[in-house]
């Protein structure tokens, strides 16, 4: 039963769905965002109600190409206000690809620069402090399973 005054005023939270892919050498591929300055995890925000593992695959095919089915989270990570509202973010698990080779649509339409794998030590130097961090993190951690009302993904 849902009570109407839960509902009058939902909080403001934005939801980040992100990925992190390797390919077998366990290079970790990171976007180029003409929006900001340094190299990010692929990923996005979810819609308003939309899992979010389906937003993070949703924007990995999108600016990658890559179709992955994501059921496992590596790391969630609270930003707090400060350009943007609030976000928590979720690093889901994209697993290995054995191709170099990447689909990326044109700038006008994603937004990117470009897409490309870095080694792993090379993170901090092509990252953000914090999204550096966020990868660095994800990378040392298990995936736990993601669920939707109970149930696994």
């Amino acid at each position: 039963m849902r009570d109407p005054r839960l509902l009058a005023k939902p909080p403001v939270c934005r939801l980040g769905c992100l990925v992190l892919v390797r390919n077998p050498r366990g290079d970790v591929l990171l976007v180029d965002p003409d929006y900001m300055d340094g190299l990010i995890l692929p990923g996005g925000s979810a819609r308003p109600n939309e899992p979010p593992h389906e937003a993070a695959a949703r924007h990995l095919l999108a600016t990658t190409g890559i179709a992955r089915r994501l059921t496992h989270l590596l790391a969630v990570d609270f930003t707090p206000a400060d350009r943007y509202l609030e976000r928590l973010n979720l690093v889901f698990d994209g697993g290995t690809v054995d191709t170099d080779r990447l689909t990326i649509p044109p700038q006008h339409r994603s937004g990117l620069l470009g897409a490309h794998f870095v080694p792993e030590k090379q993170l901090p130097a092509v990252m953000a402090p914090a999204q550096a961090a966020r990868a660095a993190e994800a990378l040392t951690n298990r995936a736990i399973p993601l669920l939707l009302h109970g149930q696994r993904a």
